[in-house]
């Protein structure tokens, strides 16, 4: 079973709590402040627990990790009193699954990501569109012409390092690329975020999260923050060097049979700007694909 204890001798939940604790002012949650600057960020233990109805003393345990069971009334009124959104609702549930033994946890070290049989025929079957396969820690697998295309730079990288959340984050294009650019990197965060909280040894989770924690600021201070919420549809806005501003819709859809691998397409209307833009993408990732190592999947 995966390590249930976090850095601080408590619990992934506790964790969580803590985390989200210090996300909400007494205000948001119409508590006075009283006089002075506070030593502790967002709500005190005290101050929470009064909201959700429990003793002190239990939500410390319940913190601490020395409380393993609350009730599903004590989470709903926890996540309530946090202001939680119903995706970190819904992790705060799995988290407290996890703790009391009902969701066991698998880390399987020998495990290797590979495409799912079928998948390229599929990737070719939606060009001109950009789309792509990813993995569990967002590496790229698989993908479009368009769909590496889509990431300027990112093709320069080796196979091996086009992961998603480095891009976000350590390439110097990736902030003036997307129009919601802090949007993109709270989800890149929340996906590793949630399977850290489940599966902390996943292969090649610690050294990535390291090599961010290592080199980006801005992945710290949201790691730490604990944020879990993800994007998986509506529409994105690029501002692409090569064929300029563009907002396609995207579809983010797990793919059956794998360990949590998803497909991600984007699309646009046929004889729209952005449809254009999307086949210009295609043709010039088929052409720099032409000149790249035949074992590229990209």
């Amino acid at each position: 079973m995966a390590r249930e204890r976090d850095g601080n001798g408590g619990t992934e939940l506790g964790t969580f709590l803590r985390a989200h604790r210090t996300r909400v002012t007494p205000g948001e949650v119409g508590l006075p402040t009283g006089p002075g600057v506070r030593r502790t960020p967002g709500l005190r233990r005290e101050e929470l627990a009064a909201l959700a109805g429990v003793s002190v003393d239990y939500y410390v345990r319940l913190e601490r990790g020395k409380e393993r069971n609350p009730s599903p009334s004590v989470v709903d009124a926890l996540a309530r009193a946090l202001r939680l959104d119903p995706a970190e609702h819904e992790h705060m549930r799995v988290l407290v699954s996890h703790l009391g033994g009902a969701v066991p946890l698998r880390p399987d070290a020998t495990f290797v990501e590979t495409v799912p049989p079928g998948m390229p025929l599929l990737l070719e079957n939606l060009r001109p569109y950009p789309a792509y396969l990813v993995g569990r820690l967002m590496d790229i697998l698989a993908c479009t012409p368009g769909g590496l295309r889509l990431f300027p730079g990112l093709a320069d990288w080796p196979p091996n390092q086009r992961n998603l959340v480095r891009y976000v984050f350590l390439h110097p294009v990736a902030p003036k690329l997307f129009d919601d650019w802090e949007d993109q990197v709270r989800a890149a965060v929340g996906r590793l975020r949630s399977l850290h909280s489940l599966e902390p040894d996943a292969p090649g989770l610690s050294g990535l999260v390291d090599e961010l924690l290592g080199k980006s600021p801005e992945f710290t201070d949201l790691w730490n923050g604990y944020d879990v919420r993800l994007h998986t549809h509506g529409n994105k806005t690029f501002h692409h060097p090569e064929v300029g501003d563009l907002s396609p819709g995207y579809q983010s859809m797990q793919i059956e049979g794998t360990h949590g691998q998803r497909l991600v397409a984007f699309y646009a209307e046929p004889g729209t700007p952005d449809h254009d833009k999307l086949v210009l993408l295609d043709i010039s990732g088929a052409e720099k694909k032409a000149a790249r190592s035949p074992q590229d999947t990209c």
